[in-house]
């Protein structure tokens, strides 16, 4: 068990800081995926929770210690690479039995912990096999049971799949979800760029941007209560749509010369604000009062859905709806689009989401 906790820490190189004042709690067990951009900071975070780079100011605890200054293989802290890291010349038992034995763990023990890891990773017929014998699933499997036999009280992935093709990032995807489920007790933190492997994976998400944090909380929460544009429109594909619109007081909303009802706290007339709506949230519905009307550009037919491209009447804005694959559509088709009220989300001038006005009692 492991309860990990960081407080105003910040990383700079030279005069650049690239983590400005992360704080961040992490219950022991929780399995938390850190997602964002390229270059966002999310593997220099990890990496400074590894020890592997020092952090600059701030505090990292792990269940109360402090560890800034605690080196890296004393903090019981094991890590998966991108790369898989591996020893050419030894076996996979060997690759895995390497620092239990530097350790001085007895030989009974080191075969113990190294069946019981092959065992789960599905791993036990190929102990006698060298590397260059194993698919990149296979290897990146070795890389993480490496970690697992460490028995170590944090698991840090830095993006381990990204070196895989699509089935195989399906696979290992599997295999760590299977490996969060017999490892309930252990706190684990995994950097990624793919929201499809957050989503599925993560307990809690932390959304980073331009080395802060955007937003943290469930994948749905994230998904369905996005705190800002920048999350809204990171988390979801395709992303949400997002267009430019005009408060005319109260909840109503104008468009493109169509009003829009929304659950938006009351804003002064004249307000700018952005209107968001998700593409699976949009429907076919009748032209008259629909508050998307437009004209299809593209169709991407996926089989059960199809990725409509829409340009919209008057200002040509893109829309991108979800629909069903069996409706008939085609570039050129003239549509009309709308969506159920608590579907729409609104965000202020600066970006941030604007809350649902309270209702007083009755």
């Amino acid at each position: 068990m492991a309860h990990l906790t960081l407080r105003d820490v910040r990383k700079t190189y030279g005069h650049m800081e690239v983590l400005h004042g992360i704080d961040l709690d992490i219950p022991s067990g929780e399995f938390v995926v850190f997602v964002g951009p390229s270059g966002c900071g999310k593997s220099t975070l990890l990496r400074s929770i590894a020890g592997l780079e020092e952090i600059s100011s701030g505090e990292f605890r792990l269940d109360g210690r402090l560890m800034n200054r605690v080196a890296p293989a004393r903090r019981g802290i094991a890590m998966v690479f991108q790369s898989y890291a591996l020893y050419p010349h030894m076996t996979v038992f060997d690759n895995m039995a390497f620092g239990l034995k530097i350790a001085g763990l007895p030989r009974r023990e080191i075969r113990a912990r190294i069946e019981r890891a092959a065992e789960s990773l599905q791993l036990a017929p190929y102990l006698d096999r060298f590397p260059k014998a194993l698919s990149g699933g296979q290897r990146q499997r070795v890389a993480i049971g490496r970690a697992i036999v460490r028995d170590p009280k944090v698991f840090l992935f830095d993006e381990p799949l990204s070196n895989l093709d699509a089935a195989l990032r399906v696979a290992t995807r599997i295999e760590i979800a299977r490996l969060k489920q017999a490892m309930p007790g252990t706190t684990m933190i995994y950097v990624t760029h793919d929201q499809v492997e957050a989503m599925t994976l993560a307990d809690r998400i932390v959304v980073m941007n331009g080395g802060s944090i955007e937003q943290v909380g469930t994948p749905l929460e994230l998904y369905r209560t996005p705190a800002n544009l920048f999350v809204a429109r990171f988390i979801g594909s395709p992303a949400m749509n997002v267009i430019g619109a005009e408060s005319l007081g109260g909840t109503a909303v104008a468009l493109d010369g169509g009003g829009i009802t929304s659950a938006a706290a009351p804003l002064a007339r004249g307000a700018r604000v952005q209107f968001g709506i998700r593409p699976e949230d949009l429907v076919p519905a009748p032209a008259a009062g629909a508050p998307f009307r437009g004209r299809i550009a593209l169709v991407e037919q996926l089989g059960e859905v199809q990725m409509v491209h829409v340009e919209l009447d008057g200002t040509g804005a893109p829309l991108v709806a979800k629909l069903a694959g069996t409706l008939e559509l085609a570039a050129g088709d003239a549509i009309a689009l709308g969506h159920a009220p608590e579907a729409a989300h609104l965000f202020g001038a600066d970006g941030d989401r604007l809350r649902p006005a309270a209702r007083s009692a009755a």
